[in-house]
């Protein structure tokens, strides 16, 4: 049975990945040669964050907690951790 894991923190575990995209995404933008493909994959990062945020809405607690752990997981590799 996966811990109890508070929807809030779990809204706020993608809420920092989203920053982390939506932060990429505007630095490829004014890169001087922008890289398209980079672009769109970080992007398609930002919508699928954003479903999984929605979905926190109605999800179960395992639910929680999968999306919980798997958002803290990226973070840390995203941020080099």
């Amino acid at each position: 049975m996966p811990e109890h894991v508070n929807p809030e923190a779990a809204v706020e575990l993608v809420r920092e990945v989203i920053s982390w995209y939506a932060q990429q995404v505007i630095r490829e933008r004014r890169a001087a040669s922008p890289d398209a493909k980079r672009l769109e994959a970080m992007k398609a990062q930002l919508v699928e964050c954003a479903a999984d945020e929605r979905a926190l809405q109605v999800a179960s607690e395992e639910e929680v907690a999968e999306i919980a752990a798997r958002y803290a997981a990226l973070s840390r590799e995203l941020k080099g951790g």
